[in-house]
């Protein structure tokens, strides 16, 4: 039999596929990735990436564009009776942090986001395949074979579903998808045009019996994301949406001519849906996004938990499917993923209640859903077998690995940690003099797998430790990178950071065989 192809098939292009895919072609792993639909959608479904999220955009080389494109979140003016009662801005009060660059979300549309990633993604020699819709899987112990419509089949290594919350992948490999759909609360959802608001602010109409939300959409000169509580039938059904149901909608609570809004495409109805897959993992295959996990959309979580899966696997697929760490490795994406949506799923109930109970007093409106919890700067992984131990004053295992500004001890130009991280690569953070050893060792052993940055804040151990850290000597000019590690100014200590930007490991500075455990046990190697 033919050896199947060294290639991950993935399944739906959205921004959690997207993301996988750059993720594994900049490391130089095939990839294919397909799509049911015949054309790309035009969608601003979401509404943008969060600080994490940007964080990861960043890494992924397409950060100026996305800032670019979008817009900081805008104050929320509050109505009520279609007279303005308040106006909040939730992030007034935030600002970025050396350890933590991005301080807010990005408002950008769903559409324009995704095209910015296909055009990273095709950099890479990669390009969406549509109209191949997935009918059948099939898995050996080498490969998965996927069936579309029409006869094709693809042959993989592995294959991924990225395919939404109706996941075909999920259905065919039979995982259950356990949750609650909340009939009463209701939403219809769509881009329309409008003429006359204010595009400085997102608007917020709340009255007794329902209310209706008009965000700008960035990039556009007068399109507007449209929310609003659903009509009803004489039943007391949703009824489905339209543009005269719109305006109808748009008049009633703004006390505007409902003529002003002219257009109403991507019209969609939404259901309050909390649903979360007992397994990530079957086989050869996995799941990621919308087809595990569906959240209220109260926080913006949905997409952002789908593209920090997509970061999570997208290192140790590519290790995996080049035969450079055993597929155990990939057990530890579930273990690591699958507990963070069943948490993200009890913040996003938690601040849908909030959020309904403020809208039912004047004043009230979607800022209650905001809290630093939905800013996915908190997320870690202490409980993986990927964070063995370790820790400072301030971080754990299996933390997000801070930034922090630095600068290049050889040429004084401003480097921060995040410019060091970038990339397909694990990073060793030697504080001290004392890890001149570690790094000199981790180096060596993993050529090409690993880079080595010496941190130091004294110019005259700058020259030794050149020596050991071929990828450059960090200079820690105020012990910013220090503070943010939480290790002290007399303090010798090694922090490896995964690919992920997580903390793998911290370890005393003479430790290196601990680094060198770490890397072997299935990180980089074989044991």
């Amino acid at each position: 039999m033919p050896k199947p192809p060294n290639t991950v098939l993935i399944v739906g292009s959205g921004p959690t596929g997207l993301t996988l895919a750059i993720d594994l072609a900049r490391r130089g792993t095939g990839v294919r990735i397909i799509d049911k639909s015949r054309r790309f959608p035009r969608s601003s479904r979401a509404k943008g990436p969060n600080p994490r999220s940007l964080e990861v955009l960043e890494d992924l080389g397409v950060i100026d564009q996305v800032l670019a494109a979008g817009s900081a979140p805008l104050p929320m003016r509050k109505y009520r009776a279609g007279e303005v009662i308040a106006e909040t801005d939730p992030y007034a009060a935030a600002r970025p942090t050396p350890d933590a660059p991005y301080d807010r979300p990005w408002l950008i549309a769903q559409w324009r986001l995704e095209e910015i990633l296909r055009a990273r993604l095709a950099e890479y020699g990669v390009r969406v395949e549509l109209g191949a819709e997935l009918v059948g899987l099939a898995q050996d112990d080498d490969s998965v074979t996927a069936s579309l419509t029409g006869g094709r089949e693809i042959a993989a290594r592995y294959a991924v579903g990225c395919d939404g919350g109706h996941s075909a992948v999920r259905k065919l490999l039979g995982v259950p998808f356990e949750g609650s759909t909340d009939e009463e609360q209701a939403m219809v959802c769509g881009d329309v045009e409008v003429a006359g608001p204010d595009r400085g602010v997102w608007h917020q109409w709340f009255d007794e019996d329902g209310g209706v939300m008009l965000c700008p959409i960035p990039g556009t000169p007068s399109g507007w994301w449209f929310q609003g509580s659903p009509e009803t039938d004489a039943a007391g059904r949703p009824a489905p949406p339209s543009l005269a149901g719109f305006q109808r909608l748009f008049a009633k609570h703004t006390r505007l001519p409902g003529e002003l809004l002219t257009q109403a495409t991507l019209l969609s109805s939404y259901r309050f849906n909390e649903r979360l897959a007992d397994r990530y993992r079957v086989g050869r295959m996995f799941l990621a996004g919308d087809a595990a996990h569906v959240h209220s959309i109260a926080g913006g979580l949905g997409m952002n938990t789908g593209i920090q899966d997509a970061y999570n696997l997208g290192w140790k697929l590519a290790r995996a499917a080049t035969g450079q760490a055993p597929p155990e490795l990939l057990d530890s994406y579930e273990e690591e993923r699958l507990p963070i949506a069943a948490r993200t799923l009890d913040i996003s109930a938690e601040r849908l209640r909030a959020t309904l109970e403020a809208i039912k007093e004047p004043g009230g409106g979607l800022d209650s859903a905001v809290t630093p919890q939905t800013y996915g700067l908190g997320d870690g992984y202490h409980w993986s077998s990927l964070a063995p131990g370790g820790s400072t004053a301030r971080l754990r295992a299996g933390d997000r690995a801070p930034d922090a500004p630095c600068a290049d001890a050889a040429t004084g130009a401003p480097r921060r940690l995040f410019e060091a991280f970038a990339g397909p690569h694990f990073t060793l953070l030697g504080f001290g003099p004392g890890t001149v050893q570690a790094l000199r060792a981790a180096t060596s052993a993993h050529v090409g797998e690993l880079r080595a940055y010496a941190v130091t804040e004294v110019d005259g151990v700058v020259a030794e430790a050149n020596g050991a850290a071929p990828h450059g000597v960090l200079a820690d000019h105020g012990g910013r990178a220090r503070s943010a590690y939480g290790i002290g100014p007399d303090e010798d200590v090694l922090v490896l950071v995964r690919p992920d930007n997580h903390v793998g490991l911290i370890a005393p500075a003479g430790d290196h065989r601990a680094v060198a455990a770490y890397l072997k046990g299935g990180a980089l190697e074989r044991a």
